[in-house]
This record gives C-alpha cells, structure tokens and sequence, in this order.
C-alpha cells in the first residue's frame, strides 16, 4: 500500500509532463485533443458496461492481437457486455469498427479510453464499472488500477504477456514498486517460457505459458476483399510490402530500391509506415528521390510505370501482406526490436527482418532454427536477398510455407487463455439487481422471477411458506417455494460484545468482501469443485449508514441431520467416521478453510453422505498466504474441540475421544490418494 502511494505522488508531480506529453501527441496527431473527459474519467461508459468484462488493448497492435480473444468471448458470454479499452485514438477507431461489425451479428461492445493512473481516477472508474473480471493485453502493468481491482475484489488476468530481459533488468531496479504490484496479479499467461520464469522471478506467484495470440490471427472479412479488389492492380508485377517501417528504415529500403529497379522493372515497392504522423513524411521522401509513387490515402492506384505505392493508410497492413510476393518486417534495421512477424507468416510469406527483433526474439529463433526467414542487416543484404527471391520466386514460396507450418504449430493461445477465464469467471451466470441502496445477487436457475422482497421473512409468512426457524445468534427461516424447492433464509448478525450494542450492521466494504456474497461466492465455487455444499441461491448486501446489512438465500438440503443431534440417537461407524475424515480433506486439498468447523455444520442426508454448511468468514487459504498449511490442523482440532464440548454438555453423546483416530486415518488416506494423483498426471 505503501509503495503504491510512493508511486501516485511521484505520478502527481510529474502531472505537468503528462499534460505536456498530451499536447505534444496532439500536435502529431489532433486526435490526441479529443475524449479528454474519459481519460480524466469524468466522463464515465454508459451503464450497460458495468458487471461485464474489460480487456484492455492499449494500442492498435494489442487490439488487432486480441481480436480472436475477443470474439471467443462474446461468443462464451453473451450474458456478459465486454468494454474493450484503449489508449491511443488509432486504437479507438480500430476498435470502433469492430463494434459496428459485431453490431451486424447481434453482439454488443462498449468501448472508452482507460483513464490515467491515478488512484482517484481509478477508483472512480473502477467503482463505476466493477467488472467480473480485467484482462490485460502483454504487459501493461499500471500500479494503481491493479491496486484499485485488488482492493475491489475484482479479478485480473494478464495474457499474451512479454518481458524481455532488459525490461525484467527494469523491474528488479524498481522492485519495491513492482514486486506488490505483480502480487496483486491474479494470473499472468506468457508467450514462452522464458518471459514466464523472469516474471516468477520477480515474485509474481502465478505465471503460467499459454501462448502468443497473434499466432491466432484473425483476418477481417473486409481485409481479404480489399486484397482480393487490388490483386488485378498488381498483374505482372512482383511486390514487396516493407510494413511498420520507422524514420531511419525508409531511408535504406529506398535506397536498396533504387539499386534493384533497374535490374527489376516489375519490382514494386509497398511502403507502410507505422506511425500515421510520419505519412507525409515519407511521401516528401519519396519525392526528393524522384520516385514515381502513388497514395492509398488520395486513392492513388498504380500502373505500370509505379515503383513505389505508399500505405498510408490505417488498417490496412493485414491485406497489404496478402498481396505482397515476399515481407520485409520494420522496425527491426533500427534498435526498436522489430514488430510482428506472424501477420506475414500467416499468409505464407518470405520474411525479411533487420537484426533488432528483441521483442519477437523467440518467434525469430523459431523462424531461424527453420531457415524460414531472410536476415538483412544492410542495403547491400537487402539487395542481395531481394535479387535472390526475385530470380528464385521457389525459395520465397518454400520460405513461406515453413513460416506458415511454424505459425500453425504455435496456435491454440486462445483456448489455454479461455480456460483460466472460466476460472476467474465462476459465477458469470448469476444475476445482479443493483439500485442506489442495495444489491443483490441471484441464481436464475433457482430463481427465474427473483423479487427483492424474497430477503423479507414477512413475505414469505404472509403466504404461509415458513415451515420454520432456528433462533441463535443468527436468525434462520426455514421456505418451502410453491414449486417444491426448500430454502434457508438467513439474516446476518454480529457476534461478541460489539454485537450487544450494533447487532447486524457491519463496517463498510466492497460489496464483494461483503458477508453474504463473500459466503455465495465461496459457496458457488466450492459446488463447481463437486465439494458437498448448499446451493446459494441470493444474496442480499443493503446498504445502511455508517455500513450494511447482509441476508442470505440458501437450498435446504433434504433429508439431513446435523452431526450434533445424530450422535445423541446413534454413534457412527469406523467407515462414517473414515469418510468423514476423507470429506474434510477433499475441502483442504482446495484449500477451503471452514472458521467454524463444528458438529453443528456437519450433516448427513438419508444416503449416507456427508455435507458441510455455514460458511460464513470461511474462506479459500492460499498456499502462498499460508505456506505452512497449520490451519489445517487447527480446522481439525477445532472439530475435536466441538465433539468434546458436546460430549461434556449432553447426558447422551455416542462419541468417544479415540473414534477421532477413524476420522485422521480417512483424512491421512484422502491425502495420500490425492497426492498419488497429482504424481501420476505429471508423469
């Protein structure tokens, strides 16, 4: 905590080099001047976006990244609305055309800018939009909106992440900042393997490889049919597409343009900067050099005599590389690291690339290890390869086709990154109500005409639906519904000396970390596991002065009696305490904790099997917040405890101290047998 309000000071007295950051965008680019609301985060997204998903994309290459992602998840969670946010306005605009596309197929996305990194902005917007779940697009690690959706209970998801090994040198340089940060990190999915161990290097507790997106590439339908409406332009000639070129590349692909076109006629050059604010650039370039060239911009189209077409246009490299005979990578004859090179791998496309290709290093082994790209350090090596591919155009078919078997290799990103989504999305099927002064949340299922009234016990007794109450500390209401099914309502009450004077009303919190939907959540997840547990059904979190009150809807599981009042008719078996002991240990191989594990919350139905309820403070103990695991055997001498205090206080108790040795024999077996497993997987 600390460490991140070192960072937001030093964030606020370097406020003036933000603003004047901005303005120095805005020159370049006006666009820059626009939104400023959202990224102040006065102007919020429009209600429909919150309780959904967010996946930040920073930059057009991210969002491009992400695209078959982001259809993965419209697809997965329609329930669920998806804000795609950004900071650039070339990435907006990408991302606006998108959204008209997914309008035309039924699906909606909202879309702003991310706000600046600053904890009042952050939390205002977080608070506002409290999504189910953050996706991060690599690694755009902003300290306080991980701090803010940490503090919110809101789960986050870094994937496609990169780390070099000069950034990772960076990191450790500022660890006391970014070590808390990574900590906070729900789940961070790396390309390869060597950016994962870096991360874990730096104290981030759950890296794991997934994969790189952009080996799932997703090509619009309006970019295969530009290329397909251009092909007939480019009749008899052999293209070269130079693509994301920075200033200091164009210079030297020109000037090996130069030395090629006499000796190739038919050789033209595609020029697609990178940057849109440096198309005028290029094209005042392009003319000092005396070169017959068009602009796609002007809707220049070429003939015969054009030697170079200038790309200056957006969104448009994808049919650019369908077009072209052979790739030359940008970014890489520069100490920039180079940019993607799978887009042309896609297509099966020769790629030629300078030596800085730190930020795809990994692809370009891969590619090396193949011999399925061209490395052209100079002009000289640029007109040599380019001549090669020219009088050979077989060694460019060959040297695309084992670029495109290599990207085919690598896919499957999106599936693996999937899987840890429906992890940290649990309960994306539960329904929320949400007003000015409560919320509540509500399976569908149980409940397919939820009212709010369903949290007041008069309603039900007006209808004659109690069938009774368990009066303790905590008021319990015992529904049969019209339709069959039972539920327990229960009111939520404070316990010790501070409840004698404020029975039921608690501290402020995030709703989330709330007594009731911390209980649902918990529950819910513990059902998804196939651990035996109540079906929660709703949840109720109204908001009061000062705090808030808290009412939970529970499935009454039928045909039950609580441990307590079973051993005053009848003593267990050897076998009922061993599977006992075996039920415990299913719930700490999980790492749920139980705070009040007694003989009061253990049940046994009709059937033979044995439940757990009354998870109230309970919660899922990680290995890395409790390395030393004590707590589970406290969990069982808390239990020992109960059947002793029971055995004192009643005159009938069938339970005697060394009957608790059947009951540690079936936790130790439970144990062992799921370590077994665990061994046996991983061989």
């Amino acid at each position: 905590m600390v460490n991140r309000w070192i960072y937001s000071v030093l964030l606020v007295l370097c406020w003036p080099l933000v603003i004047f950051y901005l303005l120095v965008r805005s020159r370049k680019d006006p666009a820059y001047r626009q939104r400023f609301a959202e990224r102040f985060a006065l102007k919020l997204p429009a209600a429909s976006a919150k309780d959904g998903i967010v996946l930040h994309t920073v930059s057009v290459g991210e969002f491009n990244a992400a695209k078959p992602l982001i259809k993965q998840l419209l697809v997965q969670y329609p329930q669920l609305t998806l804000t795609i946010t950004c900071t650039t306005p070339t990435a907006s605009t990408a991302i606006i055309k998108l959204m008209a596309e997914q309008r035309e197929l039924g699906r909606k996305l909202e879309h702003c800018y991310l706000p600046f990194d600053y904890p009042v902005l952050m939390r205002r917007w977080l608070s506002f939009m409290q999504p189910q779940l953050l996706l991060i697009l690599e690694t755009e690690l902003w300290p306080n909106l991980i701090a803010n959706c940490k503090a919110l209970v809101i789960p986050t998801l870094i994937v496609n992440a990169r780390l070099s090994a000069r950034s990772a040198k960076g990191y450790r340089r500022f660890s006391a900042l970014t070590q808390p940060m990574l900590k906070n990190i729900n789940q961070i999915l790396t390309l390869d393997k060597h950016s994962a161990r870096r991360f874990s290097a730096l104290g981030a507790p759950n890296v794991q490889v997934a994969g790189n997106l952009k080996f799932e590439l997703d090509v619009p339908k309006s970019s295969s049919q530009l290329a397909q409406s251009l092909k007939p332009l480019l009749q008899g000639r052999v293209v070269w597409v130079a693509g994301s070129t920075h200033a200091g590349e164009d210079e030297v692909l020109i000037q090996a343009y130069q030395q090629l076109k006499t000796q190739f006629p038919q050789l033209m050059l595609v020029l697609v900067p990178r940057h849109p604010e440096r198309f005028d650039k290029v094209a005042e370039l392009l003319q000092q050099q005396q070169l017959k060239f068009v602009r796609r911009s002007k809707n220049g189209l070429p003939d015969a005599n054009t030697e170079v077409w200038l790309g200056d246009s957006m969104g448009e490299l994808l049919s650019w590389y369908q077009l072209a005979d052979f790739v030359f990578v940008g970014g890489s004859l520069i100490n920039r690291g180079g940019h993607n090179p799978l887009e042309a791998m896609a297509f099966g496309k020769a790629v030629l690339s300078g030596p800085y290709v730190f930020n795809f290093q990994q692809v370009f082994q891969m590619l090396q290890q193949q011999q399925a790209y061209f490395q052209v350090p100079d002009v000289e090596a640029l007109v040599g390869t380019v001549t090669q591919l020219i009088q050979q155009p077989e060694l460019a078919l060959k040297t695309g086709e084992k670029g495109l078997k290599l990207y085919q290799q690598q896919q499957g990103a999106v599936a693996r990154i999937m899987a840890q989504v429906n992890n940290l999305l649990p309960m994306a099927e539960i329904k929320k109500i949400n007003d000015d002064n409560a919320l509540a949340w509500f399976d569908p299922h149980f409940y397919p005409n939820f009212e709010m009234a369903y949290f007041q016990s008069e309603f039900w007794q007006k209808q004659a639906l109690v069938t009774g109450q368990s009066k303790g500390r905590n008021t319990v209401w015992f529904i049969r519904h019209q339709d069959g099914k039972e539920a327990v309502l229960r009111h939520y009450y404070r316990g010790g000396l501070v409840g004698k004077f404020n029975k039921d009303k608690f501290w402020p919190e995030p709703a989330a970390l709330s007594r009731a939907m911390a209980e649902f959540s918990l529950l819910w997840q513990m059902r998804l596991w196939g651990l035996p547990v109540p079906r929660p059904c709703a949840a109720l979190y109204q908001k009061q002065a000062f705090g808030y009150s808290a009412d939970i809807l529970i499935e009454r599981i039928p045909g039950t009696t609580d441990l307590a009042h079973l051993l005053q008719q009848r003593p267990l078996t050897s076998t009922e305490w061993k599977q006992l002991g075996a039920l415990i240990a299913r719930f700490h191989q999980h790492q749920v904790y139980h705070s009040d594990l007694n003989c009061h919350n253990i049940l046994l139905d009709d059937q033979g099997r044995f439940w757990l309820i009354d998870f109230d403070k309970c919660a899922i103990r990680t290995a890395a917040d409790y390395p030393d695991q004590s707590w589970k055997t406290q969990n069982l001498q808390r239990l020992l405890r109960s059947l002793t205090k029971e055995k004192q206080q009643l005159p009938v108790f069938h339970w005697q101290n060394d009957q608790f040795a059947a009951l540690e024999l079936g936790y130790q077996q439970a144990g062992l047998n799921h370590t077994n497993q665990i061994i046996q997987s991983t061989n």
